[in-house]
């Protein structure tokens, strides 16, 4: 695998905000998919530690370690972002369908500078999934120095040992994503 080169000493930075590091994922997008499939699992690559405030509470943090031995679904959003609000039932329904199943969702706000509008939009759609709070996209390194940082919604699906699985560059209605969650929660 190839290991991926951290992106700027600045978004590596310590301190309260989003703060991660880059993995041995290396993201490729064959001829502008926006649909990827990482396959055999023996194959997939880690992203790197990825943690940052909750963005509905103050001072607590999120992490993807929090989720050992879990299905995550990761989901870049913005308040701001019009296929974010349309997908936002959708990405709930496919949470509220698959968590029995080992399952969590992740969100990671990005660009949105006023924290209030971003915590009214998780109100107002139900979400019930945690967020991580996120403008600067420093979270966004985890997922190494190759990942489109302009595609907002976007969505990785990884696996129980929190390998890539799938990664999604556009909005999702619930039966694009479900079988695909179900599926990588089935692998043994």
């Amino acid at each position: 695998m190839i290991l991926v080169a951290l992106i700027g000493a600045t978004a590596c930075a310590s301190g309260s905000d989003a703060v991660a590091q880059g993995g041995t994922f290396d993201f490729v997008s064959p001829g502008g998919k926006t649909e990827i499939f990482y396959d055999p699992p023996d194959t997939r690559g880690s992203i790197g530690p990825l943690s940052g405030p909750d963005l509905m509470t103050d001072g607590q943090a999120r992490a993807l370690s929090d989720y050992t031995g879990q299905v995550v679904v990761i989901n870049l959003w913005g308040q701001w972002c019009a296929p974010c609000r349309a997908e936002a039932d959708e990405l709930e329904r496919a949470y509220e369908s698959t968590k029995d199943l080992g399952v969590q969702f992740l969100g990671i706000d990005v660009r949105d500078p006023q924290r209030d509008k971003a915590q009214d939009f998780v109100v107002d759609n139900k979400v019930s999934y945690p967020s991580i709070y996120d403008p600067p996209m420093r979270t966004l390194t985890a997922l190494g120095g190759n990942y489109p940082t302009s595609v907002i919604p976007s969505t990785l699906v990884l696996d129980r040992e929190h390998r890539v699985a799938a990664v999604f560059l556009r909005a999702l209605l619930t039966e694009d994503l479900q079988p695909v969650i179900e599926r990588v929660a089935a692998e043994k």
